[in-house]
């Protein structure tokens, strides 16, 4: 027996509650962007947020409605995504609050930056990683729109590093769940994929 849910004859927000619970764990794009005209730096947590492309590398969020990240990457063409690490989950979630235009996150929550290096906005200096981006398109689709960075440069601290690679149990990143729910690593399974040529009952030619 299943539940039956018409997007046509619910609400936004309750179909929107409904996606959020079940397109789970979500990550966490740590925006930082730059405000044209006032020159503050903005920091905004966006839970829409993938790798869209790997040559060239571009990842993608979506914002929910007109909000500044999405305004100053517009005018700027710039931005930086910071990995939401456990340790600063309390701040992660300030950052959301609905300061008014112009108010700096990073100033509000008390939150360190660090200077880029190919792009004007801040990184989170405690973060173990930051991807600086530049504008490659936006989509417009209904009330919201996906944003599309060509990532120009890669930061990772080396307290994250295992073998040269970044190491999940290090990188401790938080996710998004439904409601006001929030996922931590947990336990972390590993299994390789199969090749075909090794799947039981395969003959090779």
């Amino acid at each position: 027996m299943r539940v039956d849910f018409d997007p046509e004859a619910l609400d936004r927000t309750s179909f929107y509650k409904l996606l959020t619970s079940v397109v789970v764990p979500r990550p966490i794009a740590w925006v930082s962007t730059i405000d044209p005209v006032t020159f503050s730096a903005n920091l905004a947590p966006h839970s829409f947020f993938n790798v869209a492309c790997v040559s060239p590398p571009i990842v993608q969020f979506s914002s929910v409605g007109r909000k500044d990240s999405l305004r100053n990457i517009e005018e700027t063409g710039e931005f930086v995504v910071s990995l939401a690490p456990e340790h600063l989950f309390e701040q992660v979630n300030a950052t959301g609050t609905d300061f008014p235009h112009g108010v700096s996150e990073f100033d509000e929550v008390g939150i360190a930056r660090e200077p880029s290096s190919r792009v004007k906005p801040p990184r989170v200096a405690a973060s173990p990683v930051a991807l600086e981006c530049v504008l490659h398109s936006t989509v417009r689709l209904g009330d919201s729109t996906v944003v599309f960075g060509r990532v120009v440069h890669a930061a990772v601290s080396e307290a994250v590093m295992t073998d040269g690679h970044p190491d999940i149990r290090r990188l401790r990143p938080l996710s998004r769940l439904g409601k006001d729910e929030w996922g931590t690593l947990g336990e972390v399974l590993e299994i390789s994929r199969i090749r075909y040529a090794d799947w039981p009952g395969h003959r090779a030619q």
